[in-house]
């Protein structure tokens, strides 16, 4: 059996890892999606790991990630990776994996009870929002009661933010629309769940500004740095990553579409001060999740 998660020995805590293969090889996306996601990211990524493999390449690099899939069934018709296969994959590997599921806001009350119960009995730590596949605003109040058994349950909510790659270059975007993905929509929540600890992932193209406005007002709000190569962050998040977030940014990489060694590659280079770098690739994580040296 392997240990548990041990915060000292790590060096870095990816908080955004995706599910790409479930354990018999069905890709998480329809094939359409899944070939403009590649697509629009380009070489270097490594393609559909099952999360077996996901576990031992962090395992290689001493880093611990969150691990997710995505449930859009109500608007693609394609089912989600079961939430509990991916639990029980960090179950095996709970050194390097931290489980998150994926809920459709469209599932209703029949999701808040599945939310509960990925909970309470298979130790999920937190939720996975993707307002453009799943088609809503993040401030819809059908999501509300979702929003409510989390808050009561004390596990993060991370919603992506910005343009997505998924359904990039195809004719009309493959359907999915941008518009859901503004990170504004998510001061309501904010207010509205102040003890929901809500991250923004990625750098929030095109609305950068709108994200560090949200995090730096509201104290329930973090910001995730995956989905981008850190040499095209806008210079307005990496000052505020500095100064004003430096307690509330958070290293991930998008993993498998950019892998965490082409991310910190480029991190490197930036002008993050020395005293800031481990709070984003470690600390505000640990802090953020409960994780206590031990």
């Amino acid at each position: 059996m392997t240990s548990a998660l041990d915060i000292t020995s790590l060096t870095a805590i990816d908080v955004h890892v995706h599910c790409e293969v479930s354990k018999d090889g069905r890709p998480s996306l329809p094939p359409d999606l899944l070939a403009a996601s590649e697509q629009h990211f380009g070489p270097g990524g490594q393609r559909l790991p099952q999360l077996d493999q996901v576990a031992a390449y962090y395992r290689e690099r001493r880093m611990a990630c969150v691990v997710f899939t995505v449930d859009a069934e109500s608007t693609t018709g394609y089912p989600a990776i079961a939430n509990e296969e991916v639990a029980e994959a960090a179950a095996a590997h709970p050194d390097v994996l931290i489980p998150f599921a994926s809920i459709d806001p469209a599932k209703g009350r029949t999701g808040v009870r599945a939310a509960r119960r990925l909970v309470e009995e298979h130790q999920v730590r937190g939720f996975k929002f993707h307002p453009n596949m799943q088609a809503f605003f993040p401030n819809d109040r059908k999501a509300y009661p979702l929003y409510e058994a989390l808050e009561e349950l004390g596990v993060p909510a991370l919603f992506h933010s910005g343009q997505s790659g998924i359904g990039a270059g195809l004719p009309g975007g493959g359907g999915i629309r941008l518009k859901y993905s503004n990170p504004l929509h998510l001061d309501d929540v904010a207010a509205d769940f102040p003890n929901l600890k809500i991250i923004i992932a990625h750098p929030s193209f095109p609305w950068q500004d709108e994200a560090l406005a949200v995090a730096t007002h509201k104290p329930n709000v973090w910001i995730d740095l995956s989905g981008w190569s850190p040499k095209y962050f806008p210079p307005q998040l990496v000052q505020y990553a500095n100064t004003l977030l430096r307690d509330k940014v958070l290293f991930g990489s998008d993993f498998p579409l950019i892998t965490p060694d082409r991310w910190l590659k480029d991190f490197a280079e930036l002008p993050i001060k020395d005293e800031v770098r481990p709070k984003i690739l470690k600390e505000n994580a640990a802090r953020l999740f409960g994780l206590t040296p031990h």
